[in-house]
């Protein structure tokens, strides 16, 4: 294949979080601002940038990756050497399956996390509206996106919660089901509150309200979720509102008890009430878990559903390992078709003109002809010469590059004399 394929990044594994966002590429996507030019050796090029992976795709001739890496440092005012040693480098084959396993999510921090396909599409937009992507690149991102949708659809590699926040709403939604009609009170305003806040958004909960110590920042998380912030003070008073309770406040002890649900499940009419205590030490008191119609999860029961979960992810990476092994080898045929296309052509035409020949040679033997009986003819001779081109067109497609895929360009061209200029099979029988 004339044409490479490189695949230069960093990511979490390789760089710590101050190299990305000194290297990240956000503001260099668009064609104004375009970081890796497509000159020279590289005629195509898209960039990935996110919180946690710089990386640049490109297909040209040569070696490009010195080319690209040098671009990537140039756009933030540095040299190839600092950048050098956080970044990986993919060529071909690789580079193919590196980007098929970025777009399956089997190579993010969490496994399986969906938010990377969605940001992979966003980047090959922006590279397509910068004129920045040809037959390579398009086939090549076309693909990825084909690839992560088998892998969700084949696998269950996405299936199950990896964080507490996010087992905490996904079991929420065992208990519950339809989380449209139910309301829920996140106690603290951490980070944990935050990631509760994202998840339960997603369900589509009917409303979040926020307790906080500090009523101003209980008051941002809300908005920023468009819930309500209720008095810390005031929380038992509120409890009969809600159905869904998440904690993760720096209480050194239980602010709530046994004895306060008694009364609100007395006044909701023991509905079920769920509640997540996310805190260390415990937000909420053990024994709220012995009243009927509640249910109630610790740290440590959200750490075993999420290990068990990462267990289960595990595994599943394994099967969706193997899709992306066998549409890498897919890509890797069609790639290999592209050196033989010029030579599929020649094939092609050298039939199609065979047959016109010899059509109307038989035409004149033949005499007058309605046009339904001509039609019928030239079908026929179409169609053989598709049928009889099949096989070594087949044959040609058929080598994965690197496997001989020259020797068997060669051997056809030899076979039917492609590289003579005047068809041998125009002669007389």
């Amino acid at each position: 294949m004339d044409c490479n394929i490189f695949l230069v990044g960093l990511n979490h594994r390789t760089a710590g979080v101050d190299v990305r966002e000194r290297f990240a590429l956000v503001d260099h996507c668009d064609e104004e601002h375009w970081a890796l030019p497509c000159v020279d050796a590289v005629s195509e090029a898209m960039i990935l940038s996110t919180c946690n992976r710089v990386e640049l795709l490109a297909a040209g001739t040569g070696d490009l990756s010195g080319q690209m890496l040098t671009c990537w440092a140039r756009a933030h005012g540095a040299q190839a050497d600092e950048l050098r040693p956080y970044v990986y480098i993919h060529k071909n084959l690789e580079a193919v399956r590196h980007l098929f396993s970025v777009a399956s999510s089997l190579d993010s921090m969490v496994l399986g996390e969906p938010q990377i396909l969605g940001q992979l599409k966003t980047a090959y937009r922006k590279a397509v509206d910068s004129h920045a992507t040809g037959v390579i690149l398009n086939r090549l991102l076309h693909k990825a996106f084909s690839v992560a949708k088998r892998v969700r659809t084949e696998t269950a590699v996405a299936s199950s919660a990896v964080s507490i926040s996010y087992a905490a709403v996904e079991l929420a939604k065992r208990i519950f089901g339809d989380m449209r009609s139910h309301t829920a009170l996140l106690v603290g305003a951490g980070e944990m509150a935050e990631l509760a806040a994202t998840h339960l958004l997603q369900t589509g909960i009917d409303e979040i309200l926020v307790a906080n110590r500090t009523l101003a920042r209980g008051q941002e998380l809300a908005a920023q979720f468009h819930g309500r912030a209720i008095p810390f003070e005031g929380l038992a008073g509120r409890l009969t509102e809600v159905d869904i309770v998440i904690t993760s406040t720096g209480s050194p002890e239980p602010i709530i008890r046994a004895r306060d649900i008694r009364t609100v499940l007395k006044a909701r009419k023991n509905r079920p009430m769920f509640f997540i205590d996310i805190a260390v030490p415990r937000d909420i008191d053990p024994d709220v878990n012995g009243l009927d119609n509640v249910y109630l999860y610790d740290i440590d029961d959200l750490k075993e559903v999420v290990e068990e979960n990462l267990a289960n992810r595990r595994d599943e990476a394994a099967k969706a390992a193997k899709i992306v092994n066998e549409e890498v080898e897919s890509f890797a045929r069609w790639l290999g078709s592209l050196d033989a296309q010029p030579t599929i052509v020649e094939l092609i035409q050298r039939g199609e003109r065979a047959a016109r020949e010899e059509l109307a040679r038989t035409l004149k033997h033949l005499g007058p002809l309605d046009e339904q009986t001509r039609a019928a003819l030239e079908i026929m001779v179409n169609a053989l010469v598709r049928k009889l081109n099949h096989d070594p067109i087949m044959f040609l497609k058929g080598g994965m590059p690197g496997e001989g895929g020259a020797a068997r360009i060669s051997l056809v061209r030899r076979i039917f004399n492609l590289d003579k200029t005047v068809c041998s099979c125009s002669g007389k029988h």
